[in-house]
């Protein structure tokens, strides 16, 4: 029997986004995302219902400022307590899992997203998604990017604007681009 798209995109294989059922499932989350995004500071009970709707999970306590983006929404979960400041992004074609306690600074880009490195390959079209793993109490900066296929240890700094290109172990800060450990916090 034939995979989906949906089925291959979340085993990590090569898939076509511009299957109908990607297409129509982002459409949706765009939709979701448009409603979030111009509620207001006092529309609480709306922001949460919408976010119920969007994501896979959704910790007690999780707090998204305004704009998020995301790509399809249902393939991310949250723990409790998870705050995202303004403009983060999580391109979600695979799953992406913050455990409880997780702080992103404003303008962090999650990315599960990426394409065949041979240039012939990549020009065909086909995309790929690799899962990301951002364990409980991890603290992002600003302006960091998260790469696919990227583990990030329990308790974990990232200084702002790296880029994470390889998994961080538990209890570290790690900065730069790439992304390197710099010292143990325990």
């Amino acid at each position: 029997m034939a995979r989906t798209e949906k089925e291959k995109m979340l085993a990590g294989e090569l898939y076509v986004a511009a299957d109908p059922e990607l297409v129509a499932e982002r459409a949706r989350a765009r939709k979701l995302l448009r409603a979030y995004n111009q509620s207001t500071e006092d529309e609480l009970q709306q922001r949460e219902r919408l976010l119920s709707q969007l994501l896979g999970e959704v910790g007690a306590g999780t707090w998204i400022e305004p704009p998020f983006f995301c790509d399809y929404g249902e393939h991310i979960r949250l723990g409790a307590r998870v705050y995202m400041n303004f403009q983060c992004v999580i391109l979600d074609c695979n799953k992406v899992t913050l455990g409880d306690d997780v702080f992103l600074g404003p303008g962090v880009h999650i990315y599960a997203a990426t394409h065949p490195l041979d240039a012939d390959e990549r020009i065909k079209g086909p995309e790929l998604g690799r899962p990301v793993t951002i364990g409980s109490k991890v603290w992002i900066g600003g302006g960091s990017i998260i790469c696919p296929g990227v583990t990030i240890g329990e308790g974990s700094t990232i200084g702002a604007g790296s880029v994470v290109v390889k998994d961080i172990p538990p209890y570290v800060f790690a900065a730069g681009n790439p992304c390197r450990v710099i010292r143990s916090l325990r």
